[in-house]
């Protein structure tokens, strides 16, 4: 008897009894229904599609002919190595030219205060300030056979890609410190590489450095900080034996594939850093990689837009910016709050958002 009534009581209602209690329903129910519907129905015919795999997923690599183990992309046509995607593309200095050329001098690099539009750099302002920037560290005793390091200490901002692009326009190295492990990696990688410039963003991580040579012997001989800094930092510096300066004042002073483009210390859960040496030619053929994988699917422009928010201290967003760069596509820098990321994207409308989930 009880499974009985349970049935009748879940029974489906008959269709004049549902249309009865429709009708009895308020107007602006109604209404709120319909509507509903309709944004509904809209959503599913204008959502946008999926992305079509460029191969099978399920076969996406195939074995090198005479090889044991070593398998190549299933995009590539025979076994010879990608090494660029653009003939005229080769380093990532010629990443950046072909970006000037191919963009007209357009806008490529861009920061904006709270509140404030963005003001954007154009290619050929970008590429003067490197050079500058690049000469004045030539003049100050640094070289590709000699002193080549020079440590980048900074969040995402113009200044950074500016201070890396100084570097390989002279053939010099960018080496990115970061502190999430505190001041010994810091130290650890400094006493590695054996850098003596370093590029701060803000005077707080000039006197990190400072604090990470202080009482020790050490190979700093130069801070550069990219914007302003107040006396009290210069004396506490220079009674260590070391000059600071702002990177406009370094401005104002003033080959090839197998270069080092960068050495890169890579953070494992345990022990100190490791030092990667990549060459322009592993970042070239990583970008083109990746360039040839979307083909036919993203095409970067010099309309595009990049939000840069991830750490340039990390290989990926400098990958990314490369292949935005070398389209002539503009890079808008976040205000170094995550949380103002929301209006930045509003106010950049890019057509791109790349991130890592």
């Amino acid at each position: 008897m009880q499974a009985q009534d349970l049935i009748r009581h879940l029974r489906i209602p008959e269709l004049d009894d549902l249309r009865q209690y429709v009708r009895s329903l308020p107007t602006n129910t109604l209404m709120g229904m319909g509507a509903f519907a309709a944004i509904t129905t809209y959503w599913l015919a204008t959502r946008p599609k999926a992305l079509k795999p460029p191969c099978d997923l399920h076969m996406q690599s195939v074995e090198v002919q005479g090889s044991r183990y070593a398998r190549r992309s299933i995009l590539q046509h025979g076994d010879t190595y990608m090494t660029y995607y653009y003939k005229d593309a080769q380093t990532m200095y010629e990443f950046f030219l072909r970006g000037l050329r191919v963009s007209n001098n357009g806008p490529c690099l861009g920061s904006r205060k709270p509140g404030k539009p963005y003001k954007w750099l154009l290619y050929k302002e970008v590429a003067d300030r490197a050079e500058f920037a690049g000469s004045a560290l030539l003049h100050r005793g640094h070289s590709q056979t000699g002193d080549k390091y020079i440590g980048i200490f900074a969040q995402n901002r113009p200044e950074w890609t500016i201070s890396e692009l100084a570097c390989y326009t002279y053939s010099l190295v960018a080496v990115p410190l970061y502190d999430t492990l505190g001041t010994e990696a810091i130290s650890y990688i400094i006493d590695k590489a054996t850098i003596s410039t370093v590029i701060c963003d803000i005077p707080d991580k000039a006197r990190l450095i400072l604090d990470c040579v202080s009482g020790r012997k050490h190979s700093i001989t130069t801070i550069v900080i990219m914007g302003n800094f107040d006396r009290e930092l210069t004396a506490q510096a220079q009674q260590k034996g070391i000059e600071v300066l702002s990177l406009k004042e370094l401005e104002d002073s003033n080959s090839l594939r197998e270069l080092m483009y960068n050495f890169f210390f890579l953070f494992f859960s345990t022990g100190s850093p490791k030092g990667a040496m990549l060459t322009h030619g592993n970042v070239v053929s990583n970008c083109s990689a990746f360039i040839k994988i979307t083909e036919g699917l993203l095409k970067p422009s010099p309309q595009d837009v990049l939000i840069s928010f991830l750490p340039l201290a990390h290989m990926f967003e400098r990958v990314v910016e490369g292949v935005l760069l070398v389209h002539g596509a503009r890079i808008g820098y976040f205000q170094g709050d995550i949380r103002f990321h929301t209006t930045a994207e509003l106010l950049h409308s890019p057509s791109e958002l790349l991130h890592i989930l």
